[in-house]
């Protein structure tokens, strides 16, 4: 595969899990350095796109590719390449993880992966883990003593340990105490700039995807509905689920203490 920066691109999008389709003809496209969000009431399929646009779920119909190769089904000898230059973070954080392992040894299963697929990293855990605000003593930890949080920023840091073109986040701060998320998320928005990764961000934390993104799409019935830079969204709805989004969220349309405090 080609070093040349990726574009994830979906195209006419359907999936769900047998029954009524979850996702009903979806475009989207992704670039490295772009900073796109996610929103949506709960249960409209953010979590559903992110699993698609990852290859963890197939769609029924259409599809979706990352550098022209499919994801979902990769071809053998492009998947390596692809699972270093496309990350996905879930809310789950480090799910399917041995727990016994140390952090230590699970970032650098990243950093192995990173460098088999013939990415250069910098093979430093203590800096990788620095982004996310933990500190050195987190390199003997067990994955399975990690709160819910920890587990959540040794996730990210995993995932940007392989400097990849594309990261994608599914809820990914909801454990992590709040009085360190305004850290993290500084910290995660200063190294995603600095490398040019792309960022695709599903969360319902406004202040999150405020900090963190340039613009959102809206999911609605299946489908995206409206697009736009979040408070200008918000504060002039289009579509008549963004009206009931906005109309839920009285601060964030005021545009400044549920963002700004």
């Amino acid at each position: 595969m080609s070093s040349t920066p990726a574009v994830l691109q979906a195209t006419d999008v359907w999936a769900g899990y047998g029954g009524p389709p979850v996702l009903a003809g979806v475009d989207l496209t992704l670039r490295p350095g772009d900073a796109v969000g996610l929103v949506g009431r709960s249960g409209v399929g953010k979590s559903t796109l992110v699993e698609v646009l990852g290859g963890g779920l197939r769609p029924g119909r259409g599809h979706v590719t990352f550098a022209g190769i499919p994801v979902g089904r990769t071809p053998m000898r492009h998947r390596k390449a692809v699972r270093a230059r496309l990350r996905t973070v879930h809310q789950n954080g480090l799910a399917g993880i041995d727990p016994d392992r140390s952090v230590e040894q699970t970032m650098n299963d990243a950093f192995g992966e990173a460098r088999k697929a013939g990415r250069s990293t910098n093979h430093d855990v203590e800096a990788a883990l620095g982004v996310v605000g933990l500190p050195v003593r987190f390199v003997t930890r067990r994955v399975g003593s990690l709160s819910g949080g920890e587990r959540q920023r040794v996730a990210i840091a995993r995932a940007l340990a392989a400097r990849p073109d594309l990261l994608l986040l599914d809820e990914p701060l909801t454990a992590v105490d709040a009085g360190m998320r305004d850290e993290v998320v500084a910290d995660i928005r200063a190294l995603v700039h600095a490398e040019g990764i792309g960022l695709l961000v599903a969360s319902h934390d406004l202040r999150l995807l405020d900090r963190l993104t340039t613009h959102v799409h809206v999911l609605a019935d299946g489908t995206l509905i409206e697009s736009g830079p979040l408070r200008d969204v918000l504060r002039d709805p289009q579509h008549a689920h963004t009206r009931e989004l906005a109309d839920a969220l009285p601060d964030a349309v005021a545009g400044s203490r549920a963002l700004d405090a």
